[in-house]
């Protein structure tokens, strides 16, 4: 089931169906966090997400999707309106329609990633990680890092 919500001209869904991966992909495969991005990996990456997307009338001017668990913690990643639609409030509509999505609400842990855009996740209560010494990433392929050493077994 998907969930939609209107602002004028403006629409924000969740329904995949009318997602446009020429119009995410394009963005976020020339943008500074997934620059070259691989379009089946866009896609993959869309179908195991739950995705928001804005529509002026039919066209796609906006997208962000949320990674979670909907018991425990949240995701939000690819966040983005397209240049001609800037400006007019469609960034915040998506973030209050990902806040206000059903299945995310009672969530212990939200986070995200930004480079650009700390004054639009303020507005809905995101701030710096209270334990930033706690937060650990992999970046790049993990099978490429050395191996973890084995516990309790014989050595080879």
């Amino acid at each position: 089931m998907f969930h939609e919500c209107r602002h004028g001209d403006l629409s924000i869904t969740t329904d995949a169906s009318r997602l446009d991966l020429d119009v995410i992909h394009g963005f976020l495969s020339r943008s500074y966090w997934a620059a070259g991005i691989p379009r089946e990996v866009m896609a993959r990456a869309i179908r195991h997400s739950i995705c928001f997307g804005a529509f002026d009338g039919e066209r796609q001017v906006g997208f962000a999707r949320v990674i979670s668990d909907v018991a425990t913690f949240a995701y939000v990643s690819d966040v983005f309106v397209v240049e001609s639609s800037r400006g007019r409030g469609v960034g915040k509509q998506l973030m209050a329609a990902i806040m206000s999505h059903p299945d995310l609400q009672g969530l212990r842990r939200w986070t995200l990633f930004t480079r650009d855009a700390h004054g639009l996740y303020r507005e809905y209560g995101f701030g710096e990680a209270r334990f930033p010494d706690r937060l650990m990433e992999i970046l790049g392929d993990p099978s490429r890092a050395a191996p973890a050493p084995q516990r309790g077994g014989p050595a080879a």
